[in-house]
């Protein structure tokens, strides 16, 4: 199959670049959203078929496919940027195409206000979840550009960076911009959870203080515990360590088995904003103080799995690349074994022993599914009983 996709503008006359206007004269059948064909369809031949975007991209397809001829699908501004050509590549690989773009969303609101965006860390949120906008958060950039969608709107972008500690940014909110309804406004976060928007509109998040946001190493008494349990935390020293064994920036995955009050987990999400984390915890009570945690260190984006790990669809979730065993529940072979089922070959797993069973268990387990075990090393904080960390790799 052979695509022409064609970027327009949000206006009906000058919409499309000139070198893109002799193509529609060709025999063709023309796609896009309605919106698309209300804004072009002046343009095209009198007898011409035309395809609408909506629903299941398979079906779509497969109506392309049983066109036979050429595609030519028209897009908002940039088909390149968060645009159409990433779904036919995902779905029509083999697929020729041409590409003749226009200006995007992004780049006219930052034209409209004189704003340079060679700094910017460009972000969508549109049909998708929140896991960019939250990496582009905790990375603390300064200038954050936001492609929306209905359900995560302006309102929700700044209720949710509220709710996380972002406090330290102004949000710009762009609406039909170039169409009859343009607007363009800005003000403190809070403000815009207040506001209704044109559903067309996309945001750009600015710096507007220092961020007070935790770095490396965040202090115990920063993480809100368990009443009456202050020890039941992975202590800085020894979750720094932990951390550098399992070598987290080589990995996509992160299980943290046995979260408690999420110290790792968080700990690990900050240092390494695009990594996904799944936090796993069977006490009840560590599921509100966990989200508490999160919010107050403003670590969004760990998917805290609350219940029995033994008795979770592992299957269901993102294959591990590093594995954090913070609990067992004394049933540590049978937690190897379920490890060793899931985690992708390379994988790196970690146990901090305080007792000598659990490192001799661990060592026979690990042994047992033929993972390499790593040089021990030992810690000990302050008082505390020494924290043997133990590392293995599984390598087939």
């Amino acid at each position: 199959m052979h695509f022409i996709v064609i970027g327009t503008a949000n206006q009906t006359t000058h919409n499309i670049m000139p070198e893109a206007l002799p193509l529609l004269a060709q025999p063709c059948v023309f796609s896009g959203g309605q919106r698309h064909y209300g804004l072009v369809k002046a343009l095209l031949p009198e007898q011409h078929t035309w395809i609408t975007i909506k629903g299941s991209m398979v079906a779509l397809f497969e109506q392309y496919q049983q066109a036979g001829e050429t595609v030519v699908i028209f897009a908002s501004g940039d088909p390149l940027f968060y645009g159409m050509v990433q779904t036919i590549y995902k779905y029509a690989p083999k697929a020729t195409l041409q590409v003749f773009p226009h200006f995007s969303s992004i780049q006219r609101l930052f034209t409209k206000i004189g704003q340079p965006y060679e700094q910017v860390r460009h972000t969508s949120v549109h049909g998708r979840g929140w896991k960019e906008l939250d990496a582009a958060l905790i990375k603390d950039d300064k200038f954050i550009s936001v492609l929306t969608d209905v359900t995560r709107s302006p309102q929700a972008i700044a209720a949710r960076m509220l709710q996380y500690n972002f406090h330290h940014y102004e949000m710009v909110v762009a609406e039909d911009l170039d169409g009859q309804q343009e607007n363009i406004t800005s003000g403190t976060l809070k403000e815009m959870t207040t506001r209704s928007f044109h559903p067309l509109n996309c945001v750009l998040l600015r710096q507007v203080s220092p961020a007070k946001m935790p770095g490396m190493g965040i202090a115990d008494q920063q993480f809100e515990g368990l009443p009456g349990r202050p020890n039941m935390i992975t202590k800085r020293s020894v979750r720094l360590v932990t951390l550098s064994h399992l070598q987290l920036h080589t990995a996509a995955t992160f299980w943290d088995i046995g979260c408690c009050t999420g110290s790792v987990a968080i700990e690990a999400k900050r240092m390494h904003a695009d990594l996904g984390v799944y936090a796993f915890e069977i006490r009840t009570e560590c599921e509100t103080i966990i989200q508490h945690n999160m919010e107050r260190l403003a670590a969004p984006g760990i998917e805290v799995v609350m219940g029995d790990f033994y008795e979770k669809d592992h299957a269901s979730l993102p294959s591990p690349d590093a594995v954090f065993i913070g609990g067992h529940g004394n049933r540590l072979d049978a937690l190897v074994q379920i490890i060793n089922q899931h985690i992708n070959k390379g994988g790196r797993i970690v146990l901090n022993a305080v007792q000598a069973s659990s490192r001799e268990q661990f060592v026979i387990s690990a042994t047992n599914a033929g993972w390499e075990l790593q040089p021990e090393e030992v810690l000990q904080v302050n008082a505390h009983n020494p924290i043997t960390i133990l590392t293995a790799i599984k390598t087939r």
